[in-house]
């Protein structure tokens, strides 16, 4: 299947959407915890909807993923499980560094790491960089972290102007050489999911050969990688229920930083199973926007995390989060958006000159 690559941005941009809004209906939470909430909304995220979606598009599914060769599922799982943890670790990199170096180091590191990491280990990059479509590709890469620094730069600019103060004054706990040292942990291990989804093609080979369409050969390996995910986040969020005795939450009991809040336990759930399949469907279009990106297919990881921070400095702007900040910031994150798009576009141009 040749794909096409410009369908494949748009499904990476709704994929970007999905996860830059996944975290909405959590906000309207009341009366959990955070690893109540983020336990249960990880279960639809990580289990529930990778393999409900995986069932209604695959041809036998178990049939496939008992197929695979033990190897192939470990190391999903593996890439996956240390993703888990480049997450957990991600809040640490904001508070020893800030919101705006935080998030320019860490995912510059997993977007650079991400895209290029699996064809350096295949051996395949310098025989696509000496093409012309994978010189383009290579630059639309390029292109799209300088958009990463840039937003990241106007948001640094916005807290040292919202706050008055220098902005490594903003930032109670600032310690660079901690937060780098952190930051770069976080940015490597949120690659690993670039790495996992790398180490299923024999799943997506033998889904194929099952008689599934090619645009949803990419779900059974999801079910694999999240697996890994939630293997690392549910040891985490046990451990926090345990030291803060918040298993009662589950079935009402309000959390003990608010015990007069009244708990609306079947909302909370909702809300929660929203939060979490929005979560989920940032990579059931991801797999859906590499299956059209032929041999380029190492260029979605990019296109992506473009796609995520793309989305959620505009839902910054709708939220009003960036009114405060001056004309000039607010027109550099303007900048670094228009550098973002046209990143996904030069990518999609790179792709399509392979065909």
């Amino acid at each position: 299947m040749d794909g096409n690559p410009l369908l494949g941005v748009l499904f990476h941009w709704i994929g970007g959407l999905s996860s830059a809004s996944f975290y909405v209906p959590y906000k309207r939470i009341k009366g959990w915890s955070w690893e109540i909430f983020w336990l249960t909304g990880g279960v639809f995220s990580w289990l529930v909807m990778p393999w409900l979606f995986a069932s209604l598009q695959t041809h036998d599914l178990f049939g496939v993923i008992g197929a695979v060769p033990r190897e192939t599922l470990f190391w999903c799982w593996f890439w996956g499980a240390g993703w888990g943890l480049g997450g957990l670790t991600f809040g640490l990199t904001m508070r020893y560094l800030g919101l705006s170096l935080g998030m320019a180091v860490a995912l510059g590191l997993t977007t650079v790491i991400g895209t290029l990491g699996p064809p350096i280990f295949r051996g395949t990059l310098p025989a696509l960089a000496a093409t012309t479509s994978g010189q383009v590709t290579l630059l639309g890469i390029l292109v799209a972290v300088i958009g990463i620094l840039i937003v990241a730069r106007a948001g640094q600019a916005k807290e040292r102007e919202t706050s008055g103060e220098t902005a490594t004054v903003g930032v109670a706990e600032f310690n660079l050489k901690r937060g780098l040292a952190i930051a770069l942990f976080s940015g490597v291990m949120s690659s690993c999911f670039a790495f996992g989804l790398d180490a299923g093609q024999p799943i997506r080979t033998l889904t194929l050969a099952a008689g599934t369409d090619p645009l949803w050969q990419g779900l059974p390996v999801l079910c694999v990688v999240l697996l890994g995910g939630l293997s690392t986040n549910l040891i985490w969020c046990a451990i926090l229920i345990l030291r803060n005795g918040s298993a009662g939450e589950f079935v009402g009991r309000a959390a003990k930083v608010a015990p007069a809040t009244a708990v609306p336990l079947r909302a909370n759930y909702l809300l929660a199973a929203l939060g979490g399949t929005l979560w989920y469907f940032q990579f059931f279009f991801y797999t859906m926007g590499e299956s059209q990106m032929g041999r380029f297919g190492f260029s979605s990881w990019t296109l992506h995390m473009a796609s995520i921070i793309l989305f959620s400095t505009l839902w910054g702007f709708a939220l009003r989060e960036w009114a405060s900040a001056s004309g000039g910031t607010r027109n550099l994150v303007r900048l670094g958006i228009a550098i973002l798009i046209a990143s996904t576009m030069i990518i999609g141009v790179g792709n399509a000159l392979a065909k």
